[in-house]
């Protein structure tokens, strides 16, 4: 019989097999090369000497810091110098180690060489020389000059120095254990605020106080051409205020009533935490449409960049008026209570964000409530803000499949870049999401003990101890437990892994308990209308299911809505409604008039090189989000609204 191919292949003789097995056991494959030598682990030991740090920040035109750093040295031999890493309020490895140039390292007259750690490119190797004190270096930072490049941190106008931007700090300390003196010199005739205190000034150039590290980092510096400096607290306990740099000085202008309700946020805090954790706080406010802004938390101040018309359009920026008080919360929660795994020793040790739906989301929360009890809000438009985040959470759709823990490792995943379908990927829901499920708690709160008690009064014995410190406090999910428990008995660990750990319900008790129902109407709330106009966006995502920005281009797409069941994604581009050349009101009435019909709405819209008409089956109307009084029961949410007396 004539053999099979199969048979023809496999016919090898055994001595053959033998020799391959032979050649295979000569040819083995590679072995791992050989990891660099480990970068020495912080320890809490006071670094010798004070390091000097001097920041130029007069290039406004080309947007780079120029720094000189001198580091004394106590011994001699190999040495590793660090770029900060893992930033506090990012919860990521994000420093902007990109934007580090020109870097030149001194042993006095002599030149030294630098090498880059392979491994872990945040880390330089030095080798000290015999009877060097210190080391001198030089660098800039080039800091973007378009947002496509990052955030912008420097226009002609006005700057925020982030310090761990321009530093560089040696390896193996703690680095509350580092000492630095820092200086920068601005632009003549800018005024600056920060946390840090002068020491001393001499021309554009002020010296501050001597601080740790960390303290450092934790003191960004808002500074510009113009410049005003409010009291928000005259006869306070601690000094207080908001330091505003703005693009035009017309900006600049504040009403009483608005003065009064910025000082009434610091008050209504003290009245939830019942102390403080600082000697004194600054809050750091830019008005710009050219420095890109920034909501980012800090123990003696915060970093907070809004519309321009903040103050001057007040009737059509509510939308932004919830920032300074989610991160003046940090001060209690994040920066003096703290979750144990995102304290690290230093800024390049990795971050663990598992209870940022406390540490954001639990803030996201007070963040809402101060800015109605304060009146940054009337008491309808905290109501609408929680019928937004509420109805953005009830869209998640991604909630089916990815319970909300996960979405606390979104910092680091995803480095909060765009993301394609941010409803079904999710997207740090740990914010909003968190924020329901502390209404919820509140509520339950309430409800259980007839409104003897709240929130309020878990917020007051978990974050307002120790009145007066500002050194950090951790804490783990047991201690939030035992803190709940304190306040009225229930099972808290329960209650709350139900929520996080697996893909569950949109939680909405709190709402309902609350005596309101989430509903939908053709009419936009000021929270929406606000958020359309700063944002520049057509928010139409409960209805067809994008938001369409001021040129027609889709910057949003629901899962599953309309529009993705259409073919639309991120990135398109809506040219024309119905034949007629794009207009954002025109899209409305298109929605509108097809509430009903069976007839589609045509777009006519580019992707790239290629243009396509696309029939969106949608006759539901328009459809933005409210919360609706539910009669017959508690108004709990109204309570929880109201100022404190």
């Amino acid at each position: 019989m004539k053999p099979t191919v199969f048979a023809r292949l496999f016919a090898i003789p055994a001595l053959s097999l033998l020799a391959l097995s032979g050649v295979q056991a000569q040819q083995a494959g590679p072995t791992p090369y050989p990891m660099p030598p480990e970068i020495p682990a912080p320890q809490d030991k006071p670094y010798p000497g004070t390091i000097r740090l001097a920041v130029d920040a007069t290039d406004t035109t080309r947007a780079i810091f120029r720094i000189r750093e001198n580091i004394p040295v106590a011994e001699t031999g190999h040495m590793t110098l660090l770029f900060p890493k893992w930033l506090p309020g990012n919860h990521a490895p994000n420093g902007p180690i990109d934007k580090l140039a020109g870097l030149v390292i001194r042993a006095g007259a002599t030149r030294l060489a630098w090498t880059r750690d392979v491994v872990d490119v945040y880390a330089f190797h030095v080798d000290v020389p015999d009877g060097a004190k210190s080391l001198d270096l030089e660098f800039q930072y080039v800091s973007p000059v378009e947002s496509k490049e990052g955030r912008v941190v420097m226009t002609p106008d006005m700057l925020d120095l982030e310090w761990n931007a321009v530093a560089l700090y040696p390896a193996g300390y703690f680095s509350r254990q580092i000492m630095v003196q820092p200086s920068v010199t601005l632009p003549e005739g800018w005024k600056f605020g920060t946390a840090l205190e002068t020491a001393s000034t001499s021309g554009a150039t002020t010296t501050f106080k001597p601080v740790p590290f960390n303290t450092l980092v934790d003191s960004p510096m808002f500074a510009g051409r113009y410049f005003e400096r409010v009291d928000l607290d005259p006869s306070g306990v601690a000094p207080v205020h908001m330091d505003i740099v703005a693009d035009r000085p017309d900006e600049l202008a504040i009403s009483p009533a608005q003065l009064q309700a910025h000082r009434d946020l610091v008050q209504q805090a003290y009245k939830v935490f019942g102390g403080h954790h600082y000697d004194h706080y600054d809050f750091l406010l830019g008005l710009s449409n050219t420095m890109s802004g920034i909501g980012l938390e800090h123990h003696r101040s915060s970093e907070d960049g809004t519309t321009p018309k903040y103050f001057t359009e007040w009737d059509k920026t509510s939308a932004a008026r919830d920032l300074l008080s989610h991160e003046y919360t940090h001060s209690w929660n994040g920066k003096f209570r703290r979750p144990a795994d995102l304290w690290t020793p230093n800024f390049n040790v990795p971050m663990r964000d598992s209870l940022l739906w406390v540490y954001e989301g639990q803030t996201e929360y007070w963040g809402t409530v101060l800015a109605a009890r304060a009146g940054l809000w009337t008491p309808q438009q905290g109501l609408d803000a929680i019928a937004a985040d509420a109805a953005g959470i009830d869209h998640r759709v991604g909630r089916v499949w990815r319970p909300l823990q996960d979405t606390t490792n979104d910092p680091v995943t995803t480095q909060r870049r765009p993301i394609p379908w941010r409803s079904w990927q999710r997207s740090e829901d740990y914010y909003v999401e968190g924020q329901l499920i502390w209404l919820d708690a509140d509520t339950l709160i309430r409800e259980k003990t007839a409104g003897r008690k709240s929130l309020d009064d878990f917020a007051r014995a978990f974050f307002g101890i120790a009145n007066g410190s500002y050194v950090t406090v951790t804490y783990n999910f047991d201690d939030i437990v035992h803190a709940l428990n304190d306040v009225v008995p229930y099972d808290w660990s329960a209650f709350l892994k139900a929520r996080l750990d697996v893909p569950a319900p949109t939680p909405l008790d709190g709402v309902t308990r609350g005596g309101y129902r989430l509903v939908y109407t053709d009419k936009p709330s000021d929270i929406t209308k606000s958020n359309e106009h700063n944002r520049e966006i057509a928010d139409l995502i409960f209805s067809l299911g994008v938001n369409v920005d001021h040129t027609g281009m889709l910057t949003e797409v629901q899962w599953d809505s309309a529009a993705f069941n259409a073919g639309l994604t991120i990135g398109s581009q809506i040219v024309a409604v119905n034949g007629i050349a794009y207009d954002a009101d025109d899209l409305k009435q298109a929605v509108t008039e097809a509430k009903g019909t069976t007839a589609p709405i045509e777009l006519l819209v580019k992707r790239g090189n290629r243009y396509q008409t696309v029939a969106v089956n949608y006759h539901g109307g328009l459809r933005y989000p409210h919360l609706e009084r539910v009669t017959g029961t508690q108004a709990l949410l109204d309570d929880i609204l109201a100022a404190k007396k």
